[in-house]
């Protein structure tokens, strides 16, 4: 297995990438926004993305995108295929992208806003933390993205201050704190969340 940044050459990939993202929403049932393989393909040939292929088989991929003038880059469209999943392929990938960012965009903010519990769990091990949405890019832009998500209409009602997926951030300007005040600290923020979200879940279920 290799997990390399993309080039041209791997542009080729871009309609099984696409489909694959889309065939996920539609197993999971939850919101992921669709990607134009002409958007993904933009991704691949500027450098802002990692493969993962297994000989010249499309095993997994993931993103980089820039907000606020490179103040914040979100890693975006962690995908692996259905033949190499439960393999640990997801924690390299989303390893090999976050060091990507950190080398291409040294001071910008990394974040991340997900439903996936694994997800969360592999930003967690990489030293992201729960925020809430007014810590994250304030550039429509990065919004407007979702509007192919099926959770839109929750984002839209609560004025763009939270929704189904949790926000993550990586500050490379804060230094980790040590000590067992910070890891309560998170278990509060964690359960915050949790219960927020199970509120919108019980309500959005209830329409």
């Amino acid at each position: 297995m290799e997990i390399v940044i993309a080039n041209k050459s791997h542009s080729i990939y871009a309609e099984i990438i696409c489909d694959t993202i889309a065939n996920a929403a539609k197993v999971r049932g939850t919101g992921i926004a669709k990607r134009k393989p002409e958007y993904i393909i933009t991704k691949i040939e500027n450098g802002n993305a990692v493969i993962a292929l297994d000989g010249e088989k499309f095993a997994g991929f993931c993103y980089i995108e820039q907000w606020s003038h490179g103040k914040f880059v979100a890693n975006s469209g962690l995908i692996v295929h259905p033949d190499f999943r439960n393999i640990g392929l997801a924690k390299k990938i989303k390893k090999k992208i976050f060091e990507h960012s950190r080398t291409k965009f040294p001071n910008a903010k990394v974040f991340s806003i997900t439903t996936g519990l694994a997800v969360m769990k592999l930003n967690s091990d990489l030293g992201y933390k729960p925020v809430t949405f007014s810590e994250l890019t304030d550039d429509q832009s990065f919004w407007n993205g979702c509007q192919t998500c099926k959770n839109f209409d929750v984002l839209t009602r609560t004025e763009q201050k939270m929704c189904l997926c949790t926000g993550m951030l990586f500050d490379p300007a804060k230094k980790e704190k040590a000590g067992n005040e910070t890891k309560k600290h998170d278990k509060k923020v964690w359960t915050r969340l949790k219960n927020i979200k199970q509120s919108m879940f019980l309500k959005k279920d209830k329409k």
